[in-house]
């Protein structure tokens, strides 16, 4: 695992992109987790756009990309107008075929690091309700749950879906010589 490298993902890398979203849905179809991904849901054009307006993160191992996630810095849609605190995590995607076991929770550690990198205080994420497997998923990564936003709209014209609101507060650097704590 040591030989992960997370980095900002370029228009080069669009395609690949594509390949882990795809992979990823494939993946919860097959075991069986339905209402959430398609494949070919998602094109080049969505995480250009994505790019333009925010940032997407890929993982690589071994020279291939083994997983990625936007980061956006608002997310109107689900959680209505918002101070300016929080980083909002979309799309975390790991290719289980070739990434090691644990590659999601650093990719989410990683984003976390970022948006604490970006002065924001909170992570905050939205999962689809009906998927327990992941919601118990982020909140044992050390996200509650805040709410519930029902009829979400989706990307690419899909049916809108019922989310889980979780988030997580990041701990703040302190000065030199005292405790770090969580507010």
């Amino acid at each position: 695992m040591n030989d992960l490298h997370v980095r900002p993902a370029t228009e080069a890398d669009l395609a690949t992109l594509v390949r882990l979203r795809d992979a990823a849905a494939r993946w919860m179809l097959a075991h069986g987790i339905t209402g959430q991904w398609r494949p070919g849901e998602l094109d080049e054009d969505h995480f250009r756009q994505v790019m333009a307006r925010g940032e997407v993160w890929l993982a690589e191992a071994g020279g291939r990309g083994v997983g990625a996630w936007e980061l956006w810095w608002e997310d109107e849609a689900a959680w209505g107008p918002q101070p300016s605190v929080a980083g909002y995590v979309h799309r975390l995607m790991v290719d289980r075929s070739t990434a090691a076991p644990g590659t999601g929770r650093l990719l989410l550690e990683a984003a976390e690091r970022r948006v604490a990198e970006a002065g924001r205080i909170r992570v905050c994420l939205d999962c689809l309700a009906g998927n327990a497997q992941l919601n118990a998923y982020y909140r044992d990564a050390g996200y509650r749950v805040v709410g519930h936003k029902e009829g979400k709209a989706q990307p690419g014209g899909a049916p809108p879906k019922s989310f889980t609101l979780l988030e997580k507060e990041l701990s703040r650097p302190t000065a030199p010589g005292t405790s770090r704590h969580t507010d």
